[in-house]
């Protein structure tokens, strides 16, 4: 919850079409969460190369129609599909399309939709999709990824490292200004009911502020990176009582942390 139980059959059917280098991503794997508050509007199959994308997408459809679930192809061009999968009065949006290997972790297997992306790589993602376009949605999400997985000053430290064209001040100033959400957006977003909206305003500015401090703290040569808890095993916003925590640093289809000194 809460995918739809349509959207659960669909990535259900796929699942073993999916590969370390086509796999689930978007906010779909975020929205499995229990407690997530939003429903998706659509189904995100990424693709490590744009060539692979028009091959996946047939197979993909081919799986469906032998399931009796209809495809409508919407918008197509290299590198991209958009589809409608429709079953009786069950529907969908389903994309295909392509994004870079650079990553900071491997994808992972999951028990029903096959590899996805890793949730600190959706995060990530997330962090700079805000950045590019005002939608209330990946506020939303950001504010999720926040509280659930990591804090939003160590994902825009991190984020400039997946596009160190941007720093993670420009990055921050940016996504400040996307923080506006109405009660009219939640209606539009297609949320669980009696979303809080004042309590995830005052969570959205307690983030940024807690972000601007991190991120200026700091050190500059460490830009683009994750900081991994040897002891906790995980990733973490590190302080300055951490002594067991390295940086972690993205490459072309991710990398696990370094678990001991010399690795």
């Amino acid at each position: 919850m809460p995918l739809t139980d349509f959207q659960r059959t669909v990535l259900r059917i796929l699942a073993e079409n999916r590969s370390e280098e086509n796999f689930v991503a978007g906010s779909t794997p975020l929205l499995t969460a229990p407690n997530s508050i939003r429903f998706s509007n659509d189904v995100d199959f990424f693709h490590d190369r744009a060539e692979r994308v028009e091959s996946a997408f047939a197979m993909d459809r081919d799986v469906l129609a032998a399931n009796d679930i209809d495809v409508e192809v919407t918008y197509s061009s290299l590198g991209f599909v958009r589809a409608i999968a429709k079953r009786d009065r069950d529907v969908t949006k389903l994309e295909w399309s392509h994004d870079s290997s650079w990553r900071f972790m491997p994808v992972q297997r999951h028990p029903d939709m096959g590899f996805v992306l890793h949730p600190i790589d959706l995060a990530i993602n997330k962090v700079l999709a805000l950045v590019g376009r005002e939608e209330p949605r990946d506020v939303l999400d950001t504010i999720y990824c926040h509280t659930n997985i990591l804090s939003l000053g160590a994902l825009v430290w991190a984020a400039s490292g997946k596009d160190p064209g941007l720093s993670p001040g420009t990055i921050l100033t940016m996504i400040r200004r996307r923080g506006k959400i109405r009660h009219e957006d939640l209606q539009v977003v297609h949320t669980v009911p009696n979303v809080p909206l004042e309590e995830l305003k005052r969570q959205w500015l307690e983030a940024i502020e807690q972000a601007a401090d991190f991120i200026q703290k700091r050190p500059d040569e460490e830009i683009g990176a994750l900081y991994y808890s040897r002891q906790r095993q995980c990733f973490v916003t590190p302080t300055d009582d951490d002594k067991d925590v390295v940086p972690h640093y993205g490459r072309p289809g991710g990398v696990l942390p370094r678990m001991a000194e010399g690795d």
